[in-house]
């Protein structure tokens, strides 16, 4: 069987609705980002829905393990370095600007980040050896409403995380692909998502996932 790779949450994205973005793309990217500050050594992250409140049904389908367009917010953890001089409040304040910033950019309109620091370091942990950069190979497909995604400026490459790049059910169409890191994934995935609408019949609904940020 084919191993997929498990992307975890469905978050929306912001106001391109019918787009979403896989959380561990999202994940990695605040991590790094978070990784920059100094003092902080960020620990586990995960991005939800925020407090309960009643939003209307969406208008497209909600594809597996994906959260309904609304307001998200970030927990994460981090360890603080005593080494690097600074006060903790001050390094948290930091911390959760920079996370709310990268989310921004990502187009998740996140509203709340609760920060926990579950550790006290003398000095910064050395770092790892940076892994060798994957090796993606792009799922093949004919489909045309794929090949009018990968036009789209941004787009990287269809992928088949959640099943094949272009699912199609009655009256509907989902398409996943990864946005190349310097391009926004919202902008990328409300162009893709109309791209998409372009090549299927008038009245489908089309919906679209970004699976990875390259």
């Amino acid at each position: 069987m084919r191993d997929r790779l498990a992307p975890g949450r469905l978050l929306p994205l912001g106001t391109a609705a019918g787009a979403w973005l896989a959380e561990r793309a999202a994940r990695t990217v605040l991590v790094r980002a978070a990784a920059g500050v100094p003092g902080a050594v960020p620990g586990r992250l995960r991005i939800g829905a925020a407090a309960e409140a009643e939003l209307p049904d969406p208008p497209f389908p909600v594809p597996p393990g994906g959260l309904a367009p609304g307001p998200l917010r970030i927990d994460a953890e981090f360890s603080a370095v005593a080494a690097a001089g600074r006060p903790l409040p001050e390094t948290a304040q930091e911390v959760r600007a920079v996370l709310l910033a990268a989310a921004a950019e990502l187009g998740l309109a996140v509203t709340e980040a609760d920060l926990r620091v579950t550790d006290l370091l003398e000095e910064a942990p050395a770092a790892e050896p940076a892994e060798p950069p994957p090796v993606h190979t792009a799922p093949a497909t004919d489909d045309p409403v794929a090949a009018a995604v990968l036009l789209v400026p941004g787009v990287a490459a269809v992928t088949e995380a959640l099943g094949p790049p272009v699912l199609r059910t009655e009256g509907a169409v989902r398409v996943e692909f990864a946005v190349a890191a310097e391009h926004p994934p919202a902008e990328v995935a409300r162009a893709a998502r109309a791209a998409a609408a372009a090549a299927v019949p008038e009245g489908t609904a089309v919906t679209v996932l970004v699976t990875e940020v390259r």
